[in-house]
């Protein structure tokens, strides 16, 4: 991102460097030279910092870099608009204040940043919830509309949204974290479900950007994201960045020395099946860390087990889930031949899992047979999985593929197994409180899709290892925050014992996007009318009620007058 103004290029001799694209000349700054003792030659190693000026060769626009390499760099005062919109949207935020203030984020947050940068850190991290969207230079207009957290609510840039970002220290994402987990109960026994996510990145100069595999590849390079989940509380409580090219059960090891590092002794942990490891399992129990974590229906470890238990509780009523549409069993057995423990494997079928798995896997067979029905007579080779399902008969020279044959005694063998699935277990319990607690786990995985899909950070746009810190750790609080709405909302549903259309996150934002105050002649907001009854409703679920608007309305409305008073103060205005 460029900025919208000039400065004078710096006083770097030697240094800069120009590189024209068209009618574009780009400034390149060189921060550091590599030697190749090979080809005896040094290569300078540039990132650009800004546009050059056609007007006036001797300025230039910069971006993100410039300050990265230049911290020290005076930037334009553009920073406040005197004006505002005569109308702010004003309800998802006071919705959005008093879960901050319930969950003390001001105070923690207020540890590590003071005065402006507290008050610009929540409104980005609000920003990001209300317009579902995480680019800086949008912010202004957002911040136009909407009452801030900031001093006098007063209004900044793009640039200095920018600025800010590379201004956000290691320490101070460290001190939060520390903070918010110290401030956890220690005593209660929780489960913390695990999980992670890639980002995708276009940046150039961020560290722990690499090429690895994706969820979704799309072709750019990407870091891995992964957070600590409270199923009993529902809260998340930490989160891990790391480079792309680390699988997820490379990484478990050292979450678990986090978690005891954050003070955590009496947990278990919720993992799903990318963690399961031998060396992963040993390491929990060496922690004194219990564990519930799904394995495949049909990998070999538990395959012969669903076999050997096949028939034996599937129709039986005893063995009924309750609600969850699946009968279950549970045996003990160890993990593997060296296993000091017994484990207790929970076994469950699901007639629509098995209906389902079965069209998919006879799909599956009727695709596969087509494509080599496509290839035969020709020197053709298939992979393991042609070969694990079917026998491949070629001519005598073994070159030419004639026929295949299904391998039904593989494929009849997979068809047993469809519709079952093991979640293992380190602490005794019945196949029905394994099932709910791992069910559990539900919620952080819709924390996971709110905060790529209503937060805007599927991508980070941003250029630099420090703006690409900066904002996760902005999107981690967002998900605290947007996390307690849904959890509120959710709870209020339930007590309703109805699911309205508007108790969703998304669309309770946009209903309380309605509550606006409205600057009339006397330069004084006041609440443009009263609140609905269905925005009565979704406040009842944060424990608010019209009143609270009214009294908060007031509040902005006092605020803003004061700020203006201020700046009129500034400028010598009576």
């Amino acid at each position: 991102m460029y900025y919208d103004f000039e400065v004078p290029l710096p006083d770097a001799p030697g240094k800069l460097a120009y590189e024209k694209h068209g009618d574009t000349t780009y400034v390149k700054y060189e921060y550091d030279r590599i030697y190749d003792p090979e080809k005896k030659f040094t290569y300078p190693k540039r990132a650009t910092i800004g546009k050059r000026s056609k007007e006036k060769p001797d300025m230039f626009r910069p971006n993100q870099n410039y300050l990265t390499y230049f911290p020290n760099a005076e930037l334009p005062i553009s920073d406040y608009r005197s004006t505002r919109s005569s109308c702010l949207r004003a309800g998802a935020f006071i919705v959005m204040r008093k879960i901050i203030k319930d969950y003390k984020l001001e105070e923690i947050l207020g540890m590590y940043f003071k005065d402006r940068d507290l008050g610009l850190f929540l409104d980005l991290a609000v920003y990001s919830i209300i317009t579902e969207d995480n680019a800086s230079q949008y912010y202004p207009d957002y911040a136009y509309n909407h009452p801030l957290f900031t001093q006098n609510m007063r209004i900044y840039s793009d640039s200095t949204v920018s600025a800010f970002l590379q201004s956000v220290t290691e320490d101070q994402n460290a001190g939060f974290l520390n903070e918010w987990n110290g401030s956890r109960n220690h005593r209660e026994k929780i489960y913390i479900s695990y999980d992670s996510t890639n980002k995708n990145s276009q940046a150039g100069d961020v560290e722990i950007v690499e090429y690895g595999k994706p969820k979704v590849d799309i072709g750019f390079p990407v870091f891995n994201y992964a957070v600590g989940y409270d199923v009993n509380n529902r809260e998340p409580l930490f989160y891990e960045k790391y480079p792309g090219s680390i699988v997820d059960i490379s990484q478990l090891k050292l979450m678990l020395n986090k978690a005891q590092g954050y003070g955590y002794k009496k947990v278990g942990f919720i993992l799903d099946r990318g963690y399961f490891s031998k060396q992963n399992i040993e390491h929990m129990d060496k922690c004194g860390y219990s564990f519930i974590i799904m394995v495949k229906g049909m990998a070999d470890l538990v395959s012969e087990l669903i076999l050997s238990n096949k028939g034996s509780f599937e129709n039986k009523r005893s063995c009924d889930m309750d609600g969850f549409g699946v009968y279950g069993k549970t045996v003990k057995g160890r993990l593997y031949e060296s296993d000091r423990k017994e484990r207790y494997f929970h076994i469950y079928h699901s007639i629509s899992k098995e209906a389902s798995e079965r069209i998919r896997f006879e799909d599956q067979l009727k695709t596969m047979k087509t494509y080599m029905m496509a290839h035969r007579d020709e020197e053709f080779t298939f992979g393991p999985m042609y070969k694990k399902y079917f026998y491949l008969h070629y001519d005598k020279e073994n070159k030419i593929f004639l026929l295949p044959e299904e391998n039904t005694q593989a494929t009849e063998r997979e068809l047993d197994l469809c519709g079952y699935f093991v979640i293992i277990t380190s602490d005794k319990m019945t196949a029905k409180e394994a099932l709910h607690i791992y069910k559990s786990r539900d919620m952080s995985e819709k924390a996971f899709r709110g905060d790529k899909t209503y937060l805007g950070d599927k991508s980070l746009r941003v250029h630099s290892t420090e703006s690409t810190s900066a904002k996760i750790f902005i999107e981690f609080v967002a998900m605290i925050i947007r996390n307690k709405m849904y959890t509120c909302l959710f709870d209020e549903m339930k007590r309703l014992n109805k699911k309205p259309n508007y108790m969703t996150v998304p669309a309770a934002i946009k209903e309380l996007e309605k509550i606006e105050l409205t600057r009339q002649a006397d330069n004084v907001y006041r609440l443009d009318h009263a609140v609905t009854k269905t925005q009565k409703n979704i406040l009842n679920a944060f424990g608010l009620t019209d009143k609270n608007i009214e009294y908060r309305a007031n509040w902005i409305s006092e605020e803003l007058k004061k700020s203006m008073m201020k700046e009129k103060h500034k400028n010598g205005e009576r």
